[in-house]
């Protein structure tokens, strides 16, 4: 039995809060999500309970921890997008980054300037992502605070992504799950690009993410101390919603990488 366990994989998600009412409510502490195999099920759950417990935005009094078998026939696979980064040391000129970023993946200006306010003008975090009309700007979904929350993804040979990610000197869970989940929305049908920047104060890099650009890291999407973050999809005209919506959070995703991620600088 605890050889057939070894060959399984699991996905493993945690959500921490403070302040709900069993988990509804409340302020968003942290999330994680991997795809690991039965041997490395034990210390990955310890690892995320740890990381719930000493998040930098607060002690979380409602932590949930979920694991779910993924079987082989379960799994589609999508490639790690290529990497670049903006050049930008002010607030103000990451977001006219994002800007032009957002404008040359096919998003219209309105559509673009309409995303990255929804995001600035936020009063607490989303647990997910709006969806926006990448042509009007409008908001797609009914989902409100929640929004669309993107799971069940992790890369096909995690040691080979460390190892990449080192050599490239980018380090740290934010950059990791965040290539893995912008690879994950490029690939989903009627996505034309991602905006996101983070809502962990210390940590202002954010990105525009499409499969016409690649993972455009921008270094400075918000001050320093601010603890609202959030992430906008935006999507083709008439596509088909719930096939979308379906995708982003029940279709298992892992993202096949290279032996090396090069960074290109762009100013």
């Amino acid at each position: 039995m605890l050889e057939e366990i070894a060959r399984e994989n699991f996905s493993v998600k945690m959500r921490a809060s403070q302040g709900g009412v069993l988990g509804q409510g409340g302020k968003h502490i942290s999330g994680a999500e991997r795809i690991v195999s039965g041997a490395d099920l034990e210390q990955q759950v310890l690892s995320m309970l740890e990381r719930a417990q000493t998040h930098q935005k607060g002690e979380a009094d409602f932590i949930n921890i979920k694991v779910e078998l993924v079987k082989p026939e379960m799994v589609q696979y999508c490639p790690l997008l290529p990497l670049a980064e903006h050049a930008v040391a002010t607030v103000t000129e990451g977001r006219q980054a994002a800007l032009a970023e957002l404008v040359q993946t096919s998003v219209s200006e309105a559509a673009a300037r309409c995303g990255i306010e929804a995001i600035s003008k936020l009063a607490t975090s989303m647990r997910g992502a709006m969806l926006l009309d990448s042509l009007s700007g409008e908001r797609l979904d009914a989902l409100g605070q929640r929004g669309v929350r993107v799971t069940k993804m992790d890369v096909a040979d995690a040691a080979r992504f460390q190892r990449s990610l080192a050599a490239a000197h980018l380090y740290g869970d934010h950059v990791r799950e965040a290539l893995v989940l912008a690879s994950k929305v490029a690939s989903a049908p009627g996505i034309v690009a991602e905006l996101c920047w983070s809502d962990d104060p210390d940590y202002v890099t954010g990105y525009v993410g499409s499969a016409a650009r690649g993972y455009r890291r921008i270094p400075v999407l918000k001050e320093k101390g601010d603890e609202i973050g959030g992430r906008v999809f935006f999507v083709q005209p008439g596509a088909d919603l719930p096939r979308l919506i379906h995708y982003l959070q029940e279709q298992v995703i892992l993202v096949q990488t290279g032996e090396q991620i090069d960074v290109t600088t762009t100013h």
